[in-house]
């Protein structure tokens, strides 16, 4: 599927004044929400989304600030933020229990899903939790170069000024070194970036990786308290959050032991290697493959 079609076939949700674009794949299976990271889109996940869709009722939405979604200028990008429109979609949508899949900023979308679980400020049940590559942990996250100029203090003019070509080579940088996506893949996640003026907030999108220090007791103390079904599926050649967060997991989750380790793949598993993914996702749901 084409970024276009993706787009023409879903919806938005009306939140205060702001659209924010979804997408499902509705059905009488369980629910299994799609959560994407920086600087991307739900979009990602259109590779495994015919074959997901089989097996679960579908929900992917764009973040605000991303994608296909409302980019305003003076918006509060924080992940409570974040948390608070996903919590409206679900409401919208009447979904009272899921699964969740998580990539990237996702994952942090995730950690504070479940502190708020605790807190008792969920009215969904939460099933299944499948993590991607992403940052869990501030002491182990290795942001290239682009994330450091963005968080820094000339973000505003790098995100307006950063060149099609310096955007797609920095994307690929977090691939795999055989798995990286072809021309006409790039020219997709940079459009979607570009779309409806998201250069000019990328500078302001950014700032979670200064919250996951902030709120980082809060956080990892959610997710060493997991007590849901869990698997990590990660590519090792990932320089963002690969084989080094990896082993700080094992450290800091000693009890969680379900870790899917995929050589030679980077930052994008379900991207990358579908096929691949799919194989050890379907897995870890008993489903067939």
């Amino acid at each position: 599927m084409d970024r276009q079609s993706w787009f023409e076939t879903g919806t938005y949700l009306k939140y205060g004044d702001h659209r924010i674009f979804y997408r499902t794949a509705e059905n009488d299976r369980e629910t299994l929400l799609c959560l994407h990271g920086f600087p991307t889109s739900s979009f990602d996940y259109h590779k495994v989304w015919p074959a997901l869709s089989e097996e679960f009722s579908l929900v992917a939405f764009d973040m605000i600030g991303y994608g296909f979604s409302d980019k305003p200028a003076d918006f509060n990008y924080t992940t409570s933020a974040q948390v608070d429109i996903l919590q409206a979609l679900l409401a919208d949508l009447k979904i009272e229990r899921l699964h969740l899949l998580s990539h990237d900023y996702g994952n942090t979308i995730v950690q504070e899903l479940l502190a708020r679980r605790e807190e008792t400020r969920v009215d969904f049940e939460i099933d299944s939790i499948c993590f991607l590559n992403g940052a869990l942990f501030p002491e182990t996250h290795r942001p290239i170069l682009a994330q450091k100029i963005l968080i820094g203090p000339f973000g505003p003019i790098f995100g307006r000024l950063i060149p099609d070509a310096r955007f797609k080579g920095s994307l690929s940088s977090v691939f795999g070194p055989k798995t990286r996506p072809t021309d006409e893949e790039s020219d997709d996640f940079i459009e979607i970036f570009k779309y409806n003026g998201g250069r000019k907030i990328a500078h302001r999108l950014i700032q979670y990786m200064r919250e996951r220090t902030v709120h980082r007791e809060r956080w990892v103390e959610a997710l060493r308290r997991i007590d849901r079904p869990f698997r990590l599926i990660n590519g090792l050649a990932d320089p963002v959050s690969g084989a080094h967060l990896v082993e700080r997991f094992r450290e800091i989750v000693p009890h969680q032991k379900d870790i899917i380790e995929l050589n030679g793949v980077g930052h994008f598993p379900h991207f990358e290697v579908p096929e691949i993914f799919l194989k050890y996702f379907f897995e870890f749901h008993g489903k067939p493959t």
